[in-house]
């Protein structure tokens, strides 16, 4: 029998993938992982890894007769998630943990904890489905565009795709909430995260300005010309599409469309600069093709919420993308990732730059 490592956060998706993971077959192990200290991040409401959301874990594994373990990995998570997050909005840019996070808490260091286990696969909540074509092993859409998750995901390797399993990618989230109060789970109608883990009550800048020790200094607001409209907080307040919060008395919305950290600038506009049609990504990952070495045409995401766009792709060297959308896309943002999809197959992606 094969043995699997389920990733438990407390919520009903991974207690439901557990579920189905134990009827598959699989002799089946639960786990926690506690990525982050009160005092990395300020005090606050949690959004998950709780203390209540380890219990509501171990509840469910102890229904299911599972054993339930407690990993913590804020040592790494502080380093390799939090550290890279607070650095890139002093940068300029607005990250997204959540992919970091899975690629290397999720699909790195628990892989190397699952193994130790003598574990084969790693199982998560995530809806995203996993395939074999031609050989290899490939990341594709869930079947319910409304909790599709794959975009976060798309860092993740053939290899690491061959030892990882979805159960809940054929599913939609109200068919996942009906098997977790059929078999009794407590947290069958628990809600959803809406926040970053490790941001208290939505603050980004909080806890920026916790985990660094340093305080993002006022600037100038200028406009496309350089002529100041105000004062800004500090960069780290910012991103580029933002409209609201700026404090900025105009008769027409304004929208932040440039950040420089170098100079302490944010630039304004009225929605002039919002679009482009050409985007380079770094720290390129490819999964479904080891290289793309012609132009090739996909649906790309800018963003989480992004609705895929169509667009030619061209890889101009070993790490660098460029993608040209078919018509101008707003509010491309530095840090974001870019994400190419055939279909519902994710070929890859890399970082805005």
């Amino acid at each position: 029998m094969e043995k699997a490592l389920i990733a438990m956060s407390g919520g009903v998706d991974s207690s439901v993938a557990a579920l189905l993971t134990k009827e598959a077959g699989y002799e089946c192990v639960g786990c926690t992982m506690r990525l982050f200290r009160n005092e990395d991040v300020g005090e606050g409401e949690r959004t998950c890894c709780s203390l209540d959301d380890v219990e509501d874990a171990k509840s469910v594994c102890m229904r299911l007769g599972m054993p339930h373990y407690v990993f913590n990995f804020s040592d790494d998570f502080s380093e390799k998630i939090i550290r890279k997050f607070v650095d890139s909005y002093f940068a300029g840019a607005t990250p997204n943990p959540c992919i970091d996070c899975n690629r290397y808490m999720k699909f790195d260091k628990l892989y190397e904890r699952a193994r130790l286990l003598g574990c084969s696969h790693i199982v998560t909540g995530h809806y995203a489905r996993i395939a074999r074509e031609n050989g290899r092993y490939v990341l594709k859409k869930a079947l319910d565009p409304a909790k599709d998750q794959s975009y976060v995901l798309y860092t993740l390797s053939p290899e690491q795709l061959s030892h990882t399993l979805f159960p809940l990618g054929e599913l939609t989230k109200e068919q996942t909430r009906r098997i977790a109060e059929e078999n009794g789970f407590l947290n069958s109608r628990k809600p959803d995260s809406q926040d970053i883990c490790f941001v208290p009550n939505g603050d980004y800048a909080a806890v920026i300005e916790t985990f660094s020790g340093r305080k993002s200094e006022p600037g100038r607001f200028i406009d496309e010309n350089g002529n100041v409209l105000g004062e800004h907080k500090g960069v780290i307040h910012y991103t580029v599409g933002q409209r609201k919060g700026l404090g900025i008395a105009s008769s027409a919305p304004l929208f932040v469309t440039r950040i420089d950290p170098e100079n302490n600038t944010v630039t304004l506009t009225h929605g002039e600069g919002l679009f482009t049609d050409t985007v380079t990504v770094k720290d390129l990952c490819l999964s479904a093709v080891d290289k793309i070495d012609r132009p090739l045409r996909v649906e790309a995401k800018i963003r989480y919420r992004h609705a895929p766009a169509p667009a030619t792709a061209v890889q101009t060297d070993d790490d660098t993308l460029v993608i040209k959308f078919d018509t101008p896309q707003r509010a491309v943002t530095k840090g974001q990732a870019a994400v190419l999809y055939t279909g519902d197959t994710v070929i890859g992606g890399g970082t805005i730059v």
